[in-house]
C-alpha cells in the first residue's frame, strides 16, 4: 500500500532509514567505537569459549534493543486501531521480555556491560510513533518495526554461525525466533509497504555513530528490567511457516 510522504519522512530517516540494530554492522558498544575488521579479535578466553568483539557488541545490541521495543510495544497495546496492531503489541512486549532475560544472565557471565537506556535514535523511534494516532500509527510504526528487524535478521545469522561462545549461540538462537515472529506480527497487520521496507534495509546507517551507540549506564545504577507479562499469553517462538498452496 502507498505510504504518505509523513510516512516516508518519518521511518526513512534523511532519505534513508538509519537501522535499529544494523548498527551491528557498524559496531560501537556504549561509546567505544571499534573498526569492522576487529571484530573477530578475541577479547576474553570463557569457558563457554573464545568472545570476540563482535560477540560482546551482539549482546549490547539485543539489550538495546529490547530497550525501545518493550516500551514501543506497550504503546501499541493501547494505541493499535486494530487488532492485529495491538496483537504485534504483545508480541513486542513478551518477546523482548523473554530476550532480555536471557540477554542479561548471559552478559553477568561474560562480564559485559549492558546498557539501561536505548540509543538516541531508537528513542527518537519510540517518540515518533508515540506522537501518532490511529491509521497513522499503524502504519509508522509497524513500517519503522519491519525495517529494523528485517535488518538484523540476517545479521543474527552471521553472529550465529560465526560465534564460537556457546552462550552467544545461544542467545543467536533465541534471538532469531523472536526476530521472525516479529516480522510475521507486523506483516500481519497489513500495513507494511514492502518495495521501500526492502531497498531501505541494505541502506547503510546515515546518522554519527553517536546517534547508534545506547549510552553507558550511570555507575551503582540497577538494570533495568523488562517485566514479564505472562498475563499477554502470546507465543513468540519462530512461526510455522504457512503450508504451499497447490
Amino acid at each position: 500500500m502507498p505510504v504518505s510522504r509523513n510516512l516516508a519522512g518519518t521511518v526513512f530517516v534523511g532519505g534513508a532509514v538509519t537501522l535499529t540494530l544494523a548498527a551491528l554492522v557498524y559496531p560501537t558498544m556504549l561509546g567505544f567505537q571499534t573498526a569492522s575488521s576487529a571484530q573477530t579479535r578475541v577479547i576474553a578466553d570463557t569457558q563457554w569459549g573464545p568472545l570476540t568483539e563482535g560477540d560482546r557488541d551482539f549482546v549490547v545490541k539485543v539489550r538495546a534493543a529490547g530497550l525501545w521495543e518493550y516500551p514501543l510495544g506497550e504503546i501499541a497495546l493501547k494505541k493499535g486501531s486494530t487488532a492485529a496492531m495491538r496483537e504485534a503489541g504483545k508480541h513486542l512486549i513478551v518477546g523482548h521480555a523473554r530476550l532480555d532475560d536471557l540477554d542479561r544472565k548471559v552478559a553477568i557471565q561474560l562480564n559485559i556491560t549492558l546498557p539501561n537506556q536505548a540509543s538516541p535514535q531508537q528513542q527518537q523511534f519510540v517518540a515518533t510513533s508515540a506522537a501518532l494516532s490511529g491509521k497513522e500509527f499503524d502504519r509508522t510504526t509497524a513500517n519503522i518495526l519491519r525495517v529494523t528487524h528485517g535488518s538484523i535478521f540476517s545479521v543474527i545469522a552471521k553472529v550465529r554461525a560465526n560465534t564460537n561462545n556457546s552462550l552467544v549461540r545461544e542467545l543467536a538462537d533465541l534471538a532469531n525466533d523472536t526476530v521472525l515472529d516479529h516480522i510475521t506480527v507486523m506483516e500481519k497487520t497489513g500495513t507494511i509497504d514492502f518495495a521501500q521496507v526492502i531497498a531501505q534495509q541494505s541502506a547503510p546507517p546515515t546518522l554519527p555513530k553517536d546517534q547508534l551507540t545506547p549510552p553507558a549506564p550511570q555507575p551503582g545504577a540497577p538494570i533495568v528490567v523488562l517485566t514479564p507479562r505472562p498475563d499477554l499469553n502470546v507465543n513468540t517462538n519462530s512461526p510455522t511457516p504457512s503450508p504451499t498452496v497447490g
